[in-house]
């Protein structure tokens, strides 16, 4: 660690009152296989935090410390850590590139404040790299590009900035420019200093060296960065007057201005090199710390009063302050369940939190009492004397927490937006070997779910068996491992199939009056609604007519209850999606009415609503790319029409043919086995989920569904 780092960390530790400017909140993220944990181990070592490069090939990454990912060699769960670079620290996340797994990608971009985007040189933009790009913009989360395994044959750095132009129509400036290919591949010329620099094998360790710019790239160096120059004199007016004088900007101006591109969303740097023999990681590293933001840099982030009323359509809003003594708002990103402490993931927005500190969960109107607070290495656990403002640590001792809640202090409650969830696409039975382990097995999957937000658990009361859900065939397994592996339970799991849901196509409406006694008193309740449908995309909802006069009291147990009869749709059984509940009205208040009485009304009158209103069935549809040689497209095109694919086109690369287009996920199930026979091999393909499609009712039958 340099010297300046250390003074950087002890004054911040000296004195909590001050915030750290030198901090960087960064995540990398990529399509799978395109060498995130590889470029997060080589950053492990040239920082000096690990003595030692951990290879994911080998299962001796730092950062994929799980068993389930050594043994299979990818990333499953983010792992964070924080790293000194010069005069910042980065509180680095490692996150999957896998599809099942890409909610840990949805969680972690809400609560950084850079990214690094890799490719794969080879590849260039993938499936996976375009969703994840997706959720990097939805959080509006300014990044730079590492286009990783040049080093490999077909690797094109240029392509693919073209396709970052062209596909994602963003604007993708070239910073870098790489020397040689395949093995010669070493040297990287940094096109705003205007300066080569080689990395030599034997130079593992230390600091890249200068070299002269090779004269027979001098040309195209030379028009790369004049194209760089005048890009960024377009918005700024220092650059652009010396650019007219025909002036030579200064490197100090030159990263100046890109920084101000890139906090603006305007510019896009990209990098090249090759994380596995050790090409551009240093300078990787210099970018983060030049042109990422710190914490401050960010807008300042807006909370609701927790007294605000949900239902406000413009509820009261608040800046929250990041001063490091002020009041005490962070968000939960991430939940980690541990057989000696459970740990809640946060960033702190705005206050310090230090080990004895209460803090309130608005959600549950709860307090808890912080035990430790963490500075994660993967596993690894450094006990702090407290975080502050636009720090990600890890905490212990607060219970009762779920993905998404606000922790603030009691009397300053502010409530920051909750994380949004994908649905499950694949359902699984599971159940003991043995009647004794049943209620091991219920804690263990009500601490996996805990854990994670995209997987659900919801027990059959007819067999007594538990149905578990999730975003993939591979997720589901690892589940199943860590049941066995993590909490030594045998389990006896049935064959995956489809996460059905039921909506709303047509309206209905119902009404119900509940009148009976419960302990020899009278409770009663009366509830009149509309069943209808929403828009795509939507989650089931409860709406209040204004002519409904009942009390205001009463309203979250009816909504709970109504919310908890959707969970289970009226033909099949499946959870009832985008569907509209308007209550109508309540009929005359009596004074015998309850709160069990209107719970029950609602739960009935919705039932006679559904019977009345038109209820069809969804199925998960996956967008795929599947990429082979030509020779073996036809067969693969022929499969797919048998499995009723919608092909929207296919792409030619030289021999390379790529198909891209959206199919049903129940067609898919060991698709990968089918296509490595048709392709010996020699095919890739990806799926993301791409929303709910209704089944035609002339396949109920074949799938063994009946209409009821």
């Amino acid at each position: 660690m340099s010297s300046s780092a250390h003074s950087s960390r002890r004054n911040s530790d000296r004195n909590p009152g001050v915030r750290n400017p030198g901090i960087r909140n960064l995540g990398i993220v990529a399509h799978i296989d395109a060498g995130k944990t590889t470029i997060s181990e080589r950053i492990l070592f040239y920082s000096g935090v690990e003595r030692r490069m951990g290879e994911v090939h080998e299962g001796t990454a730092v950062m994929d410390w799980m068993e389930e990912e050594r043994t299979r060699g990818i990333t499953i769960s983010a792992a964070a850590t924080t790293v000194p670079w010069k005069d910042v620290s980065i509180n680095l996340i490692d996150t999957p590139g896998h599809v099942d797994f890409t909610i840990e990608v949805e969680r972690c971009m809400r609560v950084l404040d850079g990214a690094i985007l890799v490719l794969d040189g080879t590849a260039g933009l993938q499936a996976q790299s375009e969703t994840v790009w997706r959720q990097i913009k939805r959080h509006s989360v300014p990044y730079l590009v590492f286009v990783n395994q040049h080093d490999r044959a077909g690797s094109d750095y240029l392509r693919c900035i073209d396709e970052l132009k062209s596909q994602l129509e963003e604007p993708a400036l070239a910073i870098q420019y790489p020397l040689g290919e395949e093995r010669e591949f070493r040297a990287v010329v940094d096109l705003i200093e205007h300066r080569a620099y080689e990395f030599r094998a034997e130079d593992r360790g230390s600091s890249p060296r200068e070299i002269p710019i090779p004269a027979d790239v001098a040309d195209e160096v030379a028009v790369l960065r004049a194209e760089l120059v005048e890009t960024l004199a377009e918005e700024d007016e220092e650059l652009l007057g010396i650019v007219g004088e025909d002036g030579e900007p200064s490197v100090t101006s030159l990263r100046r201005a890109l920084r101000d591109r890139v906090l603006a969303g305007t510019l896009v740097p990209v990098l090249c090199g090759a994380a596995l023999r050790n090409v551009g990681i240093q300078l990787l590293m210099d970018a983060v710390r030049l042109y990422l933001p710190a914490p401050e840099d960010a807008p300042p982030l807006l909370a609701r009063r927790v007294d605000s009323p949900n239902s406000s359509e413009s509820p009261e809003l608040l800046p929250v302050s990041r001063a490091a003594d002020a009041p005490v708002v962070a968000l939960v990103f991430k939940l980690q369940a541990d057989r000696n402490e459970d740990l809640v993931f946060v960033r702190i927005y705005g206050g310090t939190i230090r080990p004895g500190q209460d803090l309130y969960n608005p959600r549950t109107q709860k307090t808890g009492r912080v035990a430790r607070v963490l500075r994660m290495h993967a596993d690894e656990r450094k006990p702090l004397e407290f975080a502050t403002s636009g720090d990600v640590v890890a905490i212990s001792g607060v219970g009762g927490i779920a993905t998404g809640d606000t922790l603030c202090e009691k009397g300053t409650e502010l409530l920051l937006e909750r994380l949004e969830f994908p649905d499950a696409v694949l359902a699984q039975v599971v159940e003991p070997l043995t009647g004794a382990d049943r209620d091991d097995l219920r804690v263990a999957l009500d601490r996996l779910a805990l854990e994670d937000p995209s997987f659900s658990v919801r027990e059959e009361s007819e067999t007594g068996q538990w149905l578990i859900s999730g975003m993939g065939e591979l997720h589901l397994e690892i589940i199943q491992h860590r049941i066995e592996r993590d909490f030594r339970i045998p389990i006896r799991v049935g064959q995956p199939r489809v996460a059905y849901r039921e909506a709303v196509s047509a309206p209905g409406t119902g009404e119900l009056e509940v009148e009976r006694k419960l302990g020899g008193a009278p409770y009663t309740g009366r509830i009149r609604l509309e069943l209808s449908g929403a828009e795509e995309g939507q989650s089931s909802t409860v709406e209040w007519s204004p002519e409904c006069q009942l009390p205001e009291a009463f309203r979250p147990a009816i909504e709970e209850a109504l919310l908890d009869a959707a969970s289970s749709g009226p033909r099949f059984g499946f959870p009832l999606v985008r569907a509209r509940i308007r209550i109508l009205g309540s009929g005359k208040a009596r004074s015998s009415d309850t709160e069990l009485g209107y719970a029950q009304a609602a739960a009935g009158a919705l039932r006679l609503a559904a019977e009345q209103a038109t209820i069809e069935l969804l199925e998960p549809v996956m967008a795929f790319d599947i990429s082979a040689p030509a020779e073996f497209m036809g067969g693969i095109l022929a499969e797919l029409n048998s499995k009723r694919a919608d092909i929207r086109e296919v792409l030619s690369d030289g021999n390379m043919r790529t198909v891209v287009g959206r199919v049903p996920l129940a067609s898919m199930f060991g698709y990968s086995t089918v296509l490595r026979s048709l392709s010996q091999g020699r095919a890739s393909f990806g799926l993301l989920p791409d929303g709910f499609r209704a089944v035609p009712e002339a396949e109920m039958e074949s799938r063994g569904l009946v209409w009821v």
